[in-house]
């Protein structure tokens, strides 16, 4: 029998939004800084929001966590994004590339899919 809340946490979601452009010319990023930057915001949001009862859940998922990778076209589209979000009250981090100072990804704190997704739609899965 499943814990009592395991299928509530079952249910969260942690969103990552990689900017496309970064894997293509002009900028031709290698596959795994483009990664690094994913995994940067998702450890950095899951960090800064480790004390919230649903970071907590994902995170006790383990093996279980599910993870939804989106792709912004550019960094306006990503800057735009953040703006909504903040926008919203929807905990997130911009993960910002040094010394560049160019922001990359940003992540979304595990959210019960249902809160977020309308602030989402309308990226794709980063293919």
């Amino acid at each position: 029998m499943a814990a009592p809340g395991a299928a509530a946490a079952a249910a969260l979601v942690q969103y990552v939004v990689l900017r496309g452009d970064l894997g293509r010319p002009p900028r031709s990023w290698p596959l795994g800084a483009v990664v690094a930057q994913g995994c940067h915001a998702a450890l950095a949001a899951a960090h800064a929001h480790r004390q919230h009862p649903d970071t907590r859940a994902y995170l006790e998922l383990g093996g279980a966590m599910r993870t939804v990778v989106l792709e912004a076209p550019d960094e306006a589209a990503l800057t735009a994004l953040a703006e909504t979000l903040k926008q919203h009250g929807v905990d997130h981090e911009v993960w910002t590339e040094q010394p560049e100072n160019m922001a990359t990804c940003l992540a979304l704190r595990p959210y019960p899919k249902d809160q977020v997704h309308q602030h989402l739609k309308k990226f794709k899965l980063l293919k």
